[in-house]
């Protein structure tokens, strides 16, 4: 029996090896054919906004009452809202960082639900909780506040819809930082308190102001439980998306300006992110 190994032919082999590189070509191909196809299915609605209309269409729009009434609304309520978060959100996220107690899981499952309710049962929820007549809201009523249909109401419905964005990412930067640094503090004689503010939250700045954009831009951006809650009132609840909404059936122009503000802004939050998250690391 011959036990010679047996040997391809060099025709064989260089067969094989243009098979596999046509096969690697045509993936190669196809991977970006659907990468351009994906891009363009994104890029293109975006690059429409600042085709369909002239800059001196959109500086006009500018001008307009609710175009300025909405952007100004959108920006204070934003910011005020996504301070209410962070006040409330930091120690919420240390704690879930960095102790393990009964019902920690529950609360994780709680903070993270509004990210996935629909903004239409998050504005009925908030109505029915402090409406009028709701759970909260009728005592309210009782001593002269009312909240809904105000523009304290945007101002809740951001915080609910923004909050989850924010304490993500903030639990996640605070289990990120190296507990021997908090070690080190405590056994200098550092309190509780002062391990958080001078070691703790220092170390994780980049992500708590990366997901402190997150929440502003999630907050600048609602709609549906806005709508809801707080109703569509120019220069009280009227917020930029409600004036998308509104000035569509009316004046386009203005909705086109109100849209690009809005997408300069969202590329804004974008690169913020990404340069926040760089120098975290």
């Amino acid at each position: 029996m011959d036990s010679t190994p047996f040997r391809q032919s060099p025709e064989v082999t260089r067969c094989e090896g243009g098979l596999a590189r046509v096969s690697r070509a045509g993936l190669t191909l196809l991977v970006a054919a659907l990468v351009a196809l994906f891009l363009l299915f994104v890029t293109l609605p975006v690059a429409s906004l600042f085709l369909r209309i002239s800059p001196e269409a959109f500086l006009r729009s500018l001008a307009e009452p609710v175009v300025l009434d909405a952007l100004s609304l959108s920006l204070a309520t934003a910011t005020l809202s996504t301070a209410i978060v962070v006040v409330f959100g930091t120690p919420l996220a240390l704690v879930n960082a960095r102790h393990d107690y009964p019902g920690r899981a529950i609360v994780d499952t709680l903070t993270d639900l509004p990210i996935v309710l629909p903004p239409a049962v998050a504005g009925i929820a908030l109505l029915m909780a402090f409406g009028r007549r709701g759970v909260v809201g009728q005592y309210l009523d009782h001593v002269g506040i009312n909240t809904a249909f105000t523009t304290v109401a945007v101002i809740l419905a951001q915080v609910f819809v923004a909050s989850p964005f924010y304490i993500r990412q903030a639990r996640a930067s605070f289990e990120a930082v190296d507990r021997l640094y908090e070690d080190a503090a405590r056994t200098l004689g550092a309190s509780p308190m002062t391990v958080a503010l001078r070691v703790t939250i220092p170390l994780a700045w980049g992500g708590l102001i990366s997901g402190a954009i997150l929440s502003f831009a999630r907050a600048l951006g609602e709609f549906g439980a806005t709508i809801m809650f707080a109703g569509n009132f120019q220069g009280r609840t009227q917020t930029m998306p409600l004036a998308i909404y509104t000035t569509m059936q009316g004046d386009l122009d203005a909705a086109i300006s109100l849209a690009i503000i809005l997408v300069a802004i969202s590329f804004g939050v974008i690169a913020s992110v990404k340069i926040m998250t760089r120098r975290s690391f």
